[in-house]
C-alpha cells in the first residue's frame, strides 16, 4: 500500500468524483481509478459505491475514511519530526496558504488580527489551494485559508470542518498598460483575433475560477493560450512584460494599477469580473485531544476571536 493511495482516496471521498479528483491529483483518470482499485484490493473491500452519483463510500469507505486519515496525519506527523518541524514553540499555530494570499492577503490580515488579538506565533506553508486543503484534511496544519466559490466550493464535512469567511476578492483580466494608462491587449477578442492568454495550469483552483468568469461572461471570450503556470505571481510579471493577458486577483495587482515612473503598469483589459469568498477554515475540536495535534489553548481562543468580530460584519 503506497501513501499516495490513500491521498487519492481522501481526495476523492471530499470531491465526489472520479474526474475532479483525478484532475486535483494531477494523474489522468483511467490512472487515478486504477490506483483506488489498488487500494480497495489491499483493504480487502470494496470502498467506492459506483452505482451513484455523485460517487459516495460504501459503509466499508466510510469506516476507511476516518482511518485513511488517521494514517496520513501520522505520517505528517512523524515527517515534521524528522524535518525538525517540531521544534517549534507549542503554541505556534500552523497555517497553510495557497501561495496568492500567502503573498498578498496575510500579512496585512495577521496585522489586524494582532492588533485585537494580540501577539501570535505563527508558521505559514504556502501550497496550491487543493495541497493547502489536503495539508489540513492530513493533520499539517491548524488552519487553512483558501478561496471559495458557490461553483467550486470546498467539499468538506460541515460536520469535521468549521469555517469563518474572512472577507471577499475579485479576480479580473489584466493587461500591460500603455503611456496613457490603457491596456495594450483588451477582451475579449475575436475569432480572428483571440487575445494572447496567460493561464493557470489545469486543475489550479484560479484556473476553475478563470473557467466560470468565461462562462458567465456578458459577451464570449476568444482567448489564444500562449503560457501557463500553477503561480499568479509569475502571471503578473508576464503580463506586465507584455506577453498577453492575466486573469489576477485584485489583490495581487494594487502596486502594479499605480502609475510608476520608468516601470511598466497594468491596466483592467475587460469587464468580465468574478468575486472569491475568503475562508478560514479548522478542523473541529473532538472532545478528546488528539493524541497526534495536542489542542493549542491559543488556537481556540483565536477561533473565537475572529468568530465573534466576523459575525459581526
Amino acid at each position: 500500500m503506497e501513501s499516495k493511495w490513500l491521498e487519492d482516496f481522501v481526495t476523492l471521498s471530499e470531491t465526489r468524483s472520479f474526474s475532479r479528483a483525478a484532475e486535483l491529483r494531477n494523474v489522468t483518470q483511467p490512472a487515478f481509478s486504477r490506483r483506488i482499485q489498488a487500494l480497495e484490493a489491499w483493504a480487502g473491500a470494496d470502498l467506492i459505491d459506483r452505482t451513484s452519483y455523485p460517487t459516495k463510500l460504501t459503509p466499508a469507505g466510510q469506516v476507511f475514511y476516518e482511518q485513511a486519515m488517521e494514517m496520513l496525519a501520522s505520517i505528517n506527523a512523524t515527517r515534521a519530526l524528522l524535518r525538525g518541524k517540531s521544534a517549534a514553540h507549542p503554541e505556534t499555530i500552523d497555517f497553510a496558504v495557497p501561495h496568492t494570499l500567502a503573498m498578498t492577503f496575510f500579512p496585512q490580515w495577521l496585522t489586524e488580527v494582532e492588533k485585537g488579538f494580540g501577539p501570535l506565533l505563527t508558521r505559514l506553508s504556502a501550497f496550491n489551494v487543493h495541497d493547502a486543503v489536503m495539508q489540513l484534511v492530513n493533520g499539517g496544519c491548524d488552519l487553512v485559508i483558501v478561496y471559495n466559490h458557490p461553483r467550486q466550493p470546498m467539499h468538506l464535512d460541515p460536520q469535521r470542518y468549521d469555517t469563518i469567511t474572512l472577507g471577499s476578492e475579485t479576480m479580473r483580466a489584466y493587461a500591460q498598460a500603455d503611456a496613457q494608462g490603457q491596456p495594450i491587449i483588451k477582451l475579449p477578442g475575436s475569432r480572428s483575433k483571440p487575445v494572447p492568454f496567460l493561464s493557470y495550469t489545469p486543475g489550479a483552483y484560479l484556473a476553475r475560477m478563470v473557467d466560470v468568469l468565461a462562462t458567465e461572461s456578458p459577451r464570449p471570450l476568444h482567448l489564444l493560450k500562449r503560457f501557463e503556470t500553477d503561480m499568479a505571481e509569475v502571471l503578473k510579471m508576464m503580463a506586465l512584460a507584455g506577453h498577453g493577458i492575466a486573469f489576477l486577483p485584485e489583490s495581487a495587482v494594487q502596486r502594479e494599477l499605480k502609475p510608476s515612473s520608468g516601470k511598466n503598469t497594468l491596466a483592467i483589459a475587460g469587464e468580465a469580473s468574478i468575486e472569491m469568498e475568503i475562508r478560514l477554515i479548522r478542523e473541529r475540536p473532538h472532545g478528546s485531544a488528539d493524541k497526534l495535534r495536542p489542542s493549542k489553548a491559543n488556537l481556540s481562543a483565536l477561533w473565537e476571536y475572529l468568530a465573534q468580530i466576523h459575525t459581526k460584519l
